[in-house]
């Protein structure tokens, strides 16, 4: 019986052998791997997306990125956190060059004028891995009051820096009104919602 089953157990040990290892990602969402410090906002990592009720239709979205921002965070006082970021708004993507090109006019953000917005926090409540952030947004010259619904996305050694980064995602939803972007009210939804992905580095 040994003999019979001896050339497929040896097939199936060269098989494995050749099965190259599956390295671990570097992160993970592990409170304990937040380390106490002030961290740089990493503009190839964060980004903003929106939707809107485009027509009572079908949601469109678009997204911008971030230009610069810190996060001062320690583990051990995490309501204590401050955060502060700047957008910029006038490097957004959308579906086509001419839609962009639309919102960037004065009927939208103006961004020849106001070509960033900028998000700073005031308080924070902490419960585990999740947060709501309150702070002031900054669009087009207003500021409103914003609350973000956040969730610790993961921390790790990048490989590449060998620094510490910190990862967050969170959700928000603000009036396009509020801001001086109401055009298209109400055959273009009000509500505009937001999905962040933020990443800082030390």
């Amino acid at each position: 019986m040994f003999k019979a089953y001896a050339p497929l157990m040896l097939a199936a040990t060269i098989v494995a052998a050749a099965i190259p290892a599956v390295a671990q990602t570097p992160g993970a969402a592990e409170l304990s791997r937040i380390t106490a410090g002030s961290y740089q906002v990493d503009p190839a990592h964060t980004q903003v997306v929106w939707t809107v009720n485009h027509l009572g239709i079908s949601p469109l979205s678009g997204a911008f990125g971030a230009s610069g921002g810190t996060l001062n965070i320690d583990p051990a006082n995490p309501a204590t956190a401050k955060v502060n970021v700047t957008f910029n708004i006038a490097e957004m993507s959308t579906t086509t060059t001419a839609f962009a090109k639309h919102l960037s006019s004065p009927d939208f953000f103006d961004t020849a004028k106001f070509p960033t917005a900028t998000f700073t926090s005031t308080s924070v409540q902490v419960s585990g891995s999740s947060a709501r952030i309150t702070g002031n947004l900054t669009i087009k010259g207003v500021t409103k009051p914003v609350t973000l619904d956040a969730k610790f996305y993961g921390a790790g050694a990048n490989p590449m820096t060998k620094k510490t980064n910190l990862g967050f995602s969170a959700t928000a939803s603000i009036k396009r009104s509020d801001f001086g972007l109401g055009y298209g009210v109400p055959m273009v939804g009000d509500d505009l919602d937001l999905t962040i992905h933020a990443a800082f580095t030390a």
